[in-house]
C-alpha cells in the first residue's frame, strides 16, 4: 500500500487535460495503548492503537481538511471507513482484495468477534459509498460482484505497475540454484507448500537454496523447517530496498508464488520484469498477472510444483523465452495506473 501511494504520487500527470496537483494526507500515528506498561502484550497494544487511529484519529483529521481538496483517493480499501467523513460523490478507494471483508462474506473461514465484524461492516459501507472503486485486478472486481458488495458501475480497473528498479540487467547465476519467495508469511501465501516444495526439490538437487524475502516465520513454520531439515537451506532476508530486491529477482534461478489466494501478484510482474522464471499458483488473479509469461501449477500440489521447478532448472527451453517474459511485464506501468486514476477523477468532477 505504501508503494502504491508513493508511485501514484510520483506518476500522476502534472500537465495536460488530466493534470493533478496531489497532496499526501496522512496524520501522525498516535500511540496511546503502546505507551501503557502492558508487559508481554506489545502486539495487543499496537493493534489497539491501529484501530484507534483508523477509526478516530484519521477521521478527525480529515474533517479538518475536507474543504481543502476537490477529490479524495483512499489508497488502501481497508481504510474505506474514512469515506464516511468525506464527500463520497468525489471520493474513491483502491481495492486490493477481499481480505478485509472475509469475516462478512465467509464467516466460517474467518470467524471474528462481534466488534471486529462491526468495524468491517463500517469499512465496507464506506467502500460502498465511494463514487469509484479502483481494482487491482479484474478478478478482485469479479469477487466484489460475486458477493454483491459494490455497484458494478463504480468499478475501474487500474492494475499496479513495475517500479523503475525492476529491470532485467545482466543474466547471471552464481553458486547453487536458488529459489526465491517474496512476500509475507500469512496463511494464504501457503508457506507450508513453499517449504514442502523446497524440501522435495532438494531431494533431487541437495545444493538448492531458498531465499525468503519478507514476512516473519510462525511457530508452525519454524517447526516445519526443522522437521524438513531446511534450517541451513534458507536465507531469510528482511527490509530490502527495491534495488536490492531487484537484484534478488535477477539472481534467482526460479521465483515461486504458491499462494492460494491473491488480489493480483506484484512479485509475479516484478520477477518477470527482471527476466526471472516465475512459477505460480494456477488461480485467476495470478493468471491475470503472469499471462503467458509465467508457469502455473495447481495450488498445494507439491509433486507437480517440484517437477516444474526441476524442469525450469534443467531444461533451458522449458520456460517462455526471456524476451517474451520482459515484453509481457512491460505492459504494467505506474504511469498507466496513475493516468487511469487521474482521468477517472476528472470525469467525476466535470459530470
Amino acid at each position: 500500500m505504501d508503494l502504491c501511494a508513493e508511485q501514484l504520487l510520483a506518476n500522476l500527470p502534472d500537465n495536460g487535460p488530466n493534470a493533478v496537483r496531489a497532496t499526501r494526507v496522512c496524520p501522525q500515528f498516535r500511540r496511546i495503548a503502546g505507551r501503557l506498561p502492558i508487559v508481554g502484550r506489545k502486539n495487543v497494544a499496537f493493534n489497539a492503537d491501529r484501530l484507534f487511529n483508523r477509526f478516530v484519529t484519521f477521521p478527525r483529521h480529515l474533517r479538518r481538511v475536507v474543504t481543502s481538496f476537490d477529490a479524495f483517493h483512499v489508497v488502501d480499501h481497508s481504510y474505506a471507513q474514512l469515506i464516511h467523513d468525506l464527500p463520497s460523490e468525489r471520493s474513491g478507494a483502491y481495492c486490493y482484495d477481499l481480505d478485509a471483508f472475509r469475516c462478512l462474506v465467509d464467516p466460517p473461514a474467518d470467524p471474528r468477534p462481534r466488534w471486529f465484524r462491526a468495524l468491517a461492516r463500517r469499512t465496507l459501507a464506506g467502500l460502498q459509498k465511494a463514487a469509484r472503486v479502483f481494482l487491482i485486478s479484474r478478478q478482485t472486481g469479479a469477487d466484489l460482484l460475486r458477493h454483491g458488495l459494490v455497484d458494478p458501475a463504480k468499478l475501474v480497473h487500474a492494475p499496479l505497475g513495475v517500479a523503475a528498479e525492476f529491470t532485467p540487467g545482466e543474466v547471471r547465476f552464481q553458486g547453487p540454484a536458488t529459489l526465491l519467495h517474496v512476500g509475507s508469511c500469512i496463511p494464504r501465501k501457503r508457506i507450508d507448500v513453499l517449504l514442502e516444495v523446497v524440501a522435495e526439490v532438494r531431494r533431487r538437487n541437495p545444493e538448492v537454496q531458498l531465499i525468503k524475502v519478507g514476512g516473519t516465520w510462525t511457530t508452525e513454520q519454524r517447526d516445519q523447517i526443522a522437521r524438513l531439515g531446511l534450517a541451513n537451506a534458507i536465507d531469510h532476508r528482511q527490509n530490502l530496498s527495491r534495488a536490492d530486491l531487484a537484484e534478488q529477482y535477477r539472481a534467482a534461478s526460479v521465483v515461486l508464488v504458491p499462494s492460494e489466494y491473491e488480489g493480483f501478484g506484484l512479485p509475479v510482474i516484478e520477477g518477470l520484469a527482471c527476466g526471472a522464471v516465475v512459477i505460480t499458483s494456477d488461480i485467476p488473479a495470478l493468471r491475470e498477472a503472469g499471462g503467458p509469461a509465467a508457469i502455473y501449477a495447481p495450488v498445494a500440489d507439491v509433486v507437480t510444483w517440484a517437477d516444474l521447478v526441476q524442469r525450469a532448472l534443467t531444461e533451458p527451453n522449458f520456460p517462455l523465452p526471456r524476451a517474451e517474459r520482459l515484453t509481457w511485464s512491460s505492459q504494467f506501468t505506474w504511469s498507466a495506473h496513475a493516468a487511469t486514476i487521474a482521468s477517472t477523477y476528472h470525469r467525476l468532477l466535470t459530470k
